[in-house]
Formats: structure tokens, C-alpha cells, sequence
């Protein structure tokens, strides 16, 4: 097991705040290859929470600050402030890269990064509730909103846009198989779209595997229309 090389004061002086159960951030920081763990004991059900507390946090800020913008260009400022590059980055930002807890051999990529950043999150909101992972959120995440005014449009939110621009119902995404050692999954997901073939796609995460699904139905879709 590799143990991260700082100190959890340094990392909570980083984030703005002091946990009061430190057991939640031990978890939120442990990954998934260090020997003898449950799954309960890994960032992977805080990062589950974190990721609904980010995109409240982040939607609510976006509706006040931006109140004329209208549903898809605050979906688009959304995408571009929670995706993993935007995570990943300030993960980096942070040196969380030094405070991660995992196996021997595991290479801490941008995707694990930015899911620790979201495991982050909900341990402060199970720790502090909603104003005090507000609070973090929005000095870490929504001082960025500027910086990706113009964020490109992901793959899940243009299929939901032109789905619903036809007149179509939206999207469904549904997991159809996960491979792979518990710490390096490969998930296998389909997308439907009314009156179309799914179309299947894989990633290291069911999200990853969702927007690569929705750029194949894309795909699909735009070499119709040219045909």
C-alpha cells in the first residue's frame, strides 16, 4: 500500500476546511487497489454523494449568477465546470495527487483525481452538511465558471439536445456489463433514442462509458443525416 505523502491537516488547510470525523476523509482518499478493503471503506460511495452535492452546489450558483441564460447554456457552463478535466485540474491545483491512499503500482490518473475530488466533497457534506461543501465548492469549483464561458458541448447533453430538438424522448442510458479488477473497471453501457439502434459504449466509469455511447449514437446520427 502506498500512503499519501502529506499530511491530512495540509490537505484540509488546502480545501478550506477541518473535518470533524477524520475517518471520512481517510475514505474519501483510499482507492480501490489497497489490499483487504471493502468497497465501503474506498471513495467510491462518497464519491457517489459528492457528485450530487457538486452538481446541486454548482447548478444553484449558476441559476443565480447567470439569471439570463437560459436551460442549455447553463447545461453547457454545468458540463464545463464538473467534468473530470475541470476536477482533475484542480485536484492538481491542491497536490491531491500526494495525499491519495492506494495500491502499489496504481497509477493515479486525471480520472481518479477528479472522483476523489467528488469523494472529497460528499465527505464534507456528511461531515458539515450543504453550506459548509457549499462553501468549498464554490471556492474551488465556481471561481472557474469565467474560465469556461464556452465550454464545448459534451457528447450526453448535444444527443439530449437533439433528441429533444426532435421531439423525441430523452435519452436512456442503461449498463449492461462490468469487467475488469475491482480498482481498474471497464464499464459497458447502451444508449436508446427513440426510433434509433442503440449504440454501446465502454469507460473506465459508468460516466466515461455513457458520453462515449452518446458520441457513437452521434455519430450515427450525423453520418445519416450526410447520407
Amino acid at each position: 500500500m502506498a500512503m499519501g505523502k502529506g499530511s491530512p491537516t495540509q490537505l484540509c488547510r488546502a480545501i478550506g476546511f477541518d473535518f470533524n470525523d477524520t475517518s471520512l476523509l481517510t475514505h474519501a482518499l483510499t482507492h480501490a487497489s489497497v489490499e483487504n478493503l471493502s468497497n465501503t471503506n474506498t471513495y467510491e460511495r462518497l464519491e457517489f454523494l459528492g457528485d450530487r452535492v457538486l452538481g446541486l452546489v454548482v447548478c444553484d450558483f449558476l441559476m443565480r449568477t447567470y439569471p439570463f441564460e437560459d436551460e442549455g447554456e447553463l447545461s453547457r457552463r454545468l458540463s464545463g465546470l464538473v467534468d473530470r478535466n475541470t476536477l482533475s485540474s484542480v485536484a492538481s491545483s491542491i497536490g491531491l495527487e500526494n495525499y491519495i491512499i492506494h495500491g502499489v503500482g496504481t497509477s493515479l490518473n486525471d480520472s481518479i483525481k477528479a472522483d476523489v475530488m467528488e469523494a472529497i466533497f460528499g465527505a464534507i457534506y456528511r461531515d458539515g452538511g450543504i453550506e459548509q461543501a457549499r462553501h468549498v465548492i464554490e471556492k474551488l469549483i465556481c471561481t472557474l465558471a469565467d474560465e469556461v464561458k464556452a465550454p464545448p458541448t459534451d457528447p450526453k447533453t448535444a444527443l439530449q439536445e437533439w433528441a429533444q430538438g426532435k421531439k423525441l424522448g430523452l435519452p436512456y442510458y442503461k449498463e449492461v456489463d462490468r469487467s475488469g479488477p475491482d480498482h481498474q473497471p471497464v464499464f459497458s453501457v447502451q444508449v436508446f433514442v427513440e426510433g434509433w439502434n442503440n449504440c454501446m459504449g465502454e469507460g473506465s466509469s459508468k460516466r466515461s462509458a455513457e458520453q462515449t455511447a452518446a458520441a457513437m449514437m452521434l455519430k450515427r446520427i450525423k453520418e445519416k443525416s450526410n447520407g
